[in-house]
């Protein structure tokens, strides 16, 4: 795929992605009577735009990000008589955090639904079907050979291979009975499973339980009912939630490398190869990235929703706006934590592409 292409793909995803974000804000902002002074998909000098009633609705130049402006963000600007009904600082907290949580929320929202649409195209599922088995190791030792069919492990039906990896995983290292299909015929096999060094999705070394067999490759594609897809949806944006919940805490705590995130050359190159891939590929990918934005924008960082939530949580708890000179730091702080991670995931993107 040509870098026009990966750039197209990187533009349109992230364009849903940021629209629906800042959608999440300008929706609640005019259900509770706030003033919304500006639109912008991307940062920078405009575009394009046009102008309807009070707001004005911007393309800028640099598709990075968006944002929403509110008409009186700032608590201690001055305002006229009668504007106070309209401005975003002097409404309550609780529509303050309404406003800004509508952003995140969104994402969570486009998650649910992308989700859920890709359920109704059927999920593909790899077969417990055995396409290699490795010299030395117990599968061989046990008789397992290339295209037998692992049906069922200590009597329990084997629905895949994920299935079949999870119980090998989960042995602890002690003898299983398989079940096995060869040529139409099914018996028994013992294999004691070895540990081995191996790398989980985190990227974390651990020690596993093998038995040292590879998949043959065979898919099926299992079909959901419909009045399933909800359901599917609001379990697969749970699912990667908790799984960027995990890798951010891993890293904080340093159980995994900083050196694994990726930048907006990583993200485009995975916009490009997955759109090239097709539909479900390219969807998978906006939805998976969608509950990251999410996340992510809910961390307490300055000039990230979160950093503005924890603001009107104190303003909560003491009655009282958090002052003008500590919000100026704490945003000053905010924005040199997310420039140095700027500069970190670009640094990353660049060391693949001249190590590749």
């Amino acid at each position: 795929m040509t870098v026009f292409h990966s750039t197209a793909a990187f533009v349109v995803l992230l364009g849903v992605l940021v629209f629906v974000h800042e959608f999440g804000h300008f929706l609640v902002a005019k259900r509770l009577g706030i003033r919304v002074l500006k639109f912008s998909l991307g940062f920078g000098p405009r575009l394009w735009g046009w102008r309807r009633g009070e707001t004005e609705y911007l393309i800028s130049a640099v598709p990075l990000g968006g944002y929403v402006k509110l008409f009186g963000e700032d608590p201690d600007e001055p305002l006229a008589a009668g504007e106070e009904a309209r401005s975003f600082s002097a409404r309550p907290v609780s529509h303050r955090i309404a406003t800004v949580v509508a952003g995140p929320v969104m994402n969570v929202v486009l998650a649910v639904v992308v989700f859920a649409l890709l359920s109704l195209f059927g999920t593909p599922v790899l077969q417990p079907v055995v396409g290699q088995v490795s010299p030395g190791m117990p599968a061989e030792a046990a008789g397992l050979a290339q295209g037998d069919r692992i049906v069922a492990i200590d009597g329990e039906p084997v629905a895949s291979w994920d299935d079949m990896a999870e119980r090998i995983a989960g042995s602890e290292g002690r003898e299983l009975v398989l079940t096995v299909e060869r040529q139409g015929t099914r018996f028994d096999l013992r294999v004691k499973p070895v540990l081995r060094e191996s790398r989980n999705l985190l990227g974390e070394t651990i020690q596993k339980p093998m038995i040292g067999i590879a998949p043959s490759g065979e898919v099926s594609v299992e079909r959901n009912p419909v009045w399933m897809a909800p359901w599917i949806g609001v379990r697969e944006t749970a699912r990667w939630t908790a799984v960027t919940v995990e890798v951010l805490v891993k890293m904080v705590v340093g159980r995994v490398s900083p050196r694994t995130l990726g930048g907006p050359i990583a993200i485009a190159k995975m916009a490009g190869e997955t759109a090239q891939a097709g539909a479900q590929s390219f969807l998978f990918l906006m939805a998976v990235l969608s509950v990251n934005l999410a996340v992510l924008n809910l961390l307490p960082i300055p000039i990230l929703d979160g950093g503005h939530l924890l603001f009107f949580g104190i303003e909560a708890v003491r009655g009282r706006p958090v002052s003008l000179r500590h919000r100026e730091v704490a945003q000053q702080v905010g924005l040199a934590i997310l420039l140095a991670l700027m500069a970190f995931v670009m640094y990353n993107d660049l060391a693949r592409i001249l190590s590749g």
